[in-house]
């Protein structure tokens, strides 16, 4: 019978004990530039970027409780200090715990595009979330996305505009992950069952404004 992996204390966040908003100082033991990603699947992602990056600090949120203690798992096996993962809705935490001004970038890769009209009022690029993203990020901090969905990558396009128009955001060029292979844009294990699909990839970025 194969066990569930258990979570190793030292590389996660129990959402439970969350009371303010988080000091990431005291959470990652320095301080160091804060990337959070939303939706972390099986951590491919957040593994190769926390190798890759070890001057930076990677928390990674996911609900689903499987991919959350495997993503924990990994990253408890390569020793990679600098990520921790909560389960939490990602939402509730970037409105309640996540400070002002303290995110060097967010990570977005193929949320749910929730594809009927019906629901689209329960996807995570929307305007309310845009605005919590943008008032966490540090002046000159990003928000990465990518989506197979073309209509959910319209929406986004429209909502990051109007960003652009008010003066929050700036267009930026989307950064591509360490974990990217040749051919691939995040590297994701979600982009690559696309890829076999034939499914096109639509990218975006936007940089927090300076003013």
């Amino acid at each position: 019978m194969h066990r569930k992996p258990v979570p190793n204390p030292a590389f996660i966040v129990d959402a439970a004990s969350l009371s303010g908003p988080v000091d990431f100082s005291l959470l990652f033991g320095r301080t160091a530039p804060v990337h959070i990603e939303i939706g972390s699947g099986k951590g491919a992602f957040l593994v190769h970027q926390a190798a890759a990056f070890p001057q930076h600090d990677f928390l990674g949120i996911e609900w689903a409780a499987e991919y959350y203690r495997l993503t924990a798992d990994r990253l408890a096996r390569r020793g990679l200090s600098n990520a921790r993962m909560i389960r939490t809705d990602a939402v509730d935490f970037i409105r309640r715990f996540v400070p002002d001004n303290s995110v060097e970038m967010f990570h977005l890769y193929f949320p749910d595009p929730w594809p009927k009209r019906r629901h689209h009022k329960r996807r995570f690029f929307c305007e309310a979330n845009l605005r919590r993203m943008l008032r966490c990020l540090r002046a000159g901090g990003l928000i990465n996305f990518a989506t197979d969905h073309e209509d959910y990558f319209q929406q986004s396009i429209r909502l990051a505009q109007q960003a652009v128009d008010e003066g929050l955001a700036e267009p930026a060029d989307f950064f591509r992950p360490a974990g990217a292979g040749e051919g691939e844009i995040t590297g994701t294990n979600y982009e690559r069952k696309y890829r076999k699909e034939g499914r096109p990839i639509y990218t975006l970025a936007l940089r927090k404004s300076d003013k």
